[in-house]
């Protein structure tokens, strides 16, 4: 196939160098396709003139003025950036609205587990809980946080609150005593040796680790994906790239063919040019989009 684009390529070129043969000196065909562009220009040849004043295009006879060719370097740029930045608007669509439907249904489901936790306590324990629900409260604010990226370790944290639970429920079942934060805290030292709560620390601890960091990982995931595919999207255009795009995409309006399109190679060649820096990344974002 590629053998056949060439071939179909050189034999585009060469019938299209044919028919603007004989209208050499004719610049009327460009006039039309300047203005179906957009382009306005204050003077535009009707006839061909040499070209010594072009600094991109060939000097040899051509319909453009140093006027044309500058706006076709600015266009070139803008025909470019727009592009790519079209081209990659569906992947950036993607990313965000995956990150804020992941988002939304996981803080949601968060935020039901602690409803139904809390309601469930108060109707089985009423007052005793009420009056130390902050212990649960503070286990899902930190569970929380954790999710959305801040500074928490999991383990000391789930840790804490078993501890934190079990001085608050000894202190409850021992209200006739007077029981001092020295001795709470010779308690919670011997939590591990003594289980008070059985195995369900334990296991609690390994289905929330395993939960919350894959969630995490995953949120932050689309979120960093997000970020890249924004910041590729814009593009800085090289001298080099905008006269490589000028070359391809309006010299041929200089050579009065503005009809010409480029062969696929050609333009494969100028695009890759124009995005070497993002092609750098290339390695990495597939490790990425494969995990």
């Amino acid at each position: 196939m590629l053998g056949l684009d060439i071939i179909m390529c050189t034999f585009s070129v060469l019938s299209v160098a044919a028919r603007a043969d004989f209208k050499a000196r004719n610049c009327s065909e460009v006039r039309e396709a300047c203005v179906g562009k957009g382009f306005s220009f204050a003077h535009v040849p009707i006839q061909e003139i040499p070209g010594e004043h072009l600094r991109v295009c060939p000097q040899g006879s051509t319909c453009c003025t140093q006027e044309m060719e500058d706006k076709f370097g600015q266009q070139s740029k803008q025909d470019f950036e727009n592009l790519v930045d079209e081209m990659s608007h569906e992947l950036r669509s993607t990313f965000v609205s995956r990150h804020e439907r992941f988002d939304e249904f996981f803080l949601e489901l968060l935020e039901n587990t602690q409803r139904s936790l809390n309601e469930m306590f108060v109707r089985t324990y009423g007052k005793p809980y009420m009056q130390n629900s902050e212990v649960f409260e503070n286990l899902f604010a930190e569970l929380k946080r954790y999710y959305m990226g801040g500074n928490v370790n999991l383990e000391e944290m789930l840790n804490d609150f078993w501890s934190r639970l079990l001085e608050r429920m000894f202190t409850l079942l021992n209200s006739q005593y007077v029981i001092t934060e020295d001795y709470l805290e010779c308690i919670s030292k011997y939590t591990d040796q003594l289980k008070p709560f059985g195995d369900v620390p334990r296991k609690l601890k390994a289905q929330v680790t395993r939960a919350f960091i894959a969630a995490r990982t995953f949120v932050q995931g689309l979120s960093v994906g997000r970020e890249v595919a924004q910041r590729v999207s814009k593009v800085s255009s090289t001298p080099a790239c905008i006269r490589a795009l000028t070359k391809m995409l309006y010299c041929p309006f200089c050579q009065g063919m503005p009809a010409l399109k480029s062969c696929r190679n050609y333009c494969l060649n100028v695009v890759k040019g124009c995005l070497a820096n993002q092609a750098d990344l290339d390695p990495e974002w597939n490790l990425y989009i494969g995990r």
